[in-house]
């Protein structure tokens, strides 16, 4: 059995986008039944909601959709770069933090998740201070493009997910 790949999804404070991203992601390999191949999470930059479920619209959007939930807010830390393969951001400022915040060397490919969306919507913004949920109701559509579009995109690169093919190099 191969390692898991590990997939790590970021947004400020992990209570409105990241979430979402994470459960949305999570769910389609679910449905794809590779589910058992990946270890999926979602953290913040700031520790502002540590501990706390996420924003009760992203809950409701998920629900809305049947996208299981239960995670709370955590902060990320140094070690998950060295311990995910992927780091997804959701804007500019996202991945300007963790281009900071990476310590050198670092294994986790650090990745602007809506870079993935085969409509080129590539920033996924911030709902949390708009007024109703449209914002998390967008969010959610950019997820289920974006997570489709990324693991096509592993699917044709061989490097990261046909380890069959390279199994060839360690003789």
């Amino acid at each position: 059995m191969s390692e898991k790949k590990k997939a790590l999804f970021i947004c400020l404070g992990n209570i409105c986008r990241s979430p979402i991203a994470e459960g949305v992601f999570q769910k389609t390999v679910n449905d794809l039944n590779i589910g058992d191949q990946w270890e999926i999470d979602s953290a913040a930059i700031g520790g502002w909601h540590v501990g706390n479920p996420p924003d009760w619209r992203a809950l409701d959007t998920m629900k809305k959709h049947g996208v299981p939930y239960t995670n709370t807010a955590r902060q990320i830390t140094s070690a998950d770069f060295n311990h995910y393969d992927f780091i997804f951001g959701m804007d500019e400022a996202n991945m300007r933090d963790l281009n900071k915040k990476a310590p050198k060397g670092s294994k986790a490919k650090l990745l602007l998740f809506g870079d993935f969306d085969p409509q080129g919507d590539r920033i996924i913004r911030d709902p949390y201070y708009d007024s109703d949920a449209s914002g998390f109701e967008k969010c959610y559509q950019q997820s289920v493009r974006c997570s489709k579009g990324f693991l096509e995109h592993l699917e044709k690169d061989t490097d990261v997910h046909g380890f069959e093919k390279c199994h060839h190099h360690d003789q």
